[in-house]
């Protein structure tokens, strides 16, 4: 059973399209939404804190700088906290994902779904792709989609089950919880290929960003492990062209001195 990623699209983007509320909407337009709301024009940078709590652990606290450049699939990851991995850092150019480590000043060539300092993120969190390219709307038994009308926390939302249609995602099955007032993501619970519930996610904070609503506060609740849960707060958000060096080795590499 893989173990749940408690930061699943740690920075997934949603922006309003300027509609009071939609009118059943097909599952296909919910998600071709969804996915314009997370396409970005333009270079994002932004600080990072998660806050896990983990059974028996205790609480740990991750902070990090993200830069984002999606016309050549780019971000860095700069470790700033704890003090164990400050310093440290991740590189994404095009197909290819590095590790960087202070201690050995080396990087490592690694998978997306390689742990972020420690935490339950992955790379593959941090990176964009359409939304339509690896999931589709489910349906039932009479090839109707899965999509009804519902509510998270008395707010009307659409309901909608999303199937893979590709192997590289972390999990099969997902259901999604979209405002019908602003087309936000309100609330998405991630399966198993079991049918099993590994995961439930809560978008509980939005701000306005260069016309868009961006995803400030998210808490993913681990439905396995119970007790595991994970705050993740954004702050310190830019749009506009980052420095191009900033997506180098050789710019991380400074970072840790």
């Amino acid at each position: 059973m893989t173990k749940p990623n408690s930061i699943s699209t740690v920075l997934r983007l949603v922006a309003t399209l300027g509609v009071a509320t939609w009118a059943a909407p097909t599952g296909m337009q919910i998600l071709l939404a969804v996915e314009a709301n997370e396409t970005m024009k333009e270079d994002v940078q932004a600080k990072v804190n998660v806050t896990q709590n983990r059974t028996g652990q205790g609480v740990k606290v991750i902070a990090m700088e993200y830069y984002r450049r999606d016309k050549d699939k780019s971000f860095v990851i700069a470790m700033t906290g704890p003090e164990s991995e400050r310093g440290n850092g991740y590189l994404r150019q095009g197909d290819h994902f590095w590790m960087y480590r202070r201690n050995t000043r080396t990087f490592q060539h690694i998978n997306r779904d390689e742990s972020i300092g420690g935490s339950d993120a992955k790379g593959q969190d941090f990176e964009s792709r359409p939304l339509t390219q690896m999931f589709a709307p489910s349906k039932d038994a009479k090839g109707q989609e899965l999509l009804r009308a519902d509510t998270v926390g008395g707010v009307p939302c659409w309901r909608l089950e999303v199937r893979a249609i590709v192997s590289d995602v972390d999990y099969p099955k997902k259901v999604m919880w979209v405002r019908q007032d602003n087309q936000l993501l309100a609330k998405e619970q991630s399966f198993s290929s079991s049918g099993t519930l590994m995961q439930s996610g809560y978008y509980t904070k939005y701000q306005p960003i260069a016309s868009r609503q961006l995803a400030m506060r998210m808490v993913f609740v681990d439905e396995v492990e119970k007790g595991n849960r994970s705050l993740v707060d954004l702050s310190d958000v830019k749009v506009g062209k980052v420095d191009p060096e900033i997506f180098t080795k050789a710019w991380l590499e400074s970072k840790s001195r």
